[in-house]
């Protein structure tokens, strides 16, 4: 199942004639219930593996992913989210940048984006 977007916004977009594949933000929302998962480790699980299913949808996998940008509320959540996100990538690693935030939409605790490529 596919997570909904909460605003006015695309899951995915592609570059028409490229072969490069954008995706919006995840929030740790499971797209079953609309709610977000309890807890920063579930909510970073919830956000890659709706990654997951927003790739599977267009037939690609998280190996396809080539850049992740993580947004973070607290910084003392680093090395947790290092460790969850470790157990969805594997080497060579998508390059990341990781952003601190004063706060994210429905009080979340992370967001994920990605840049795919076919």
């Amino acid at each position: 199942m596919l997570p909904k977007a909460i605003g006015p916004y695309s899951l995915l977009r592609q570059v028409s004639g490229k072969d490069i594949i954008f995706l919006s933000g995840q929030l740790g929302i499971n797209p079953e219930t609309g709610e977000l998962e309890d807890g920063l480790e579930k909510q970073t699980i919830r956000a890659l593996e709706n990654i997951k299913a927003i790739l599977g949808s267009v037939n690609l996998s998280i190996d396809n992913v080539v850049k992740t940008t993580i947004y973070l509320v607290n910084p003392e959540d680093f090395s947790t989210v290092n460790e969850v996100y470790g157990k969805y990538f594997k080497e060579p690693y998508p390059t990341r940048t990781t952003i601190f935030v004063k706060a994210l939409p429905k009080n979340a605790l992370i967001e994920i984006d990605a840049i795919a490529v076919l």
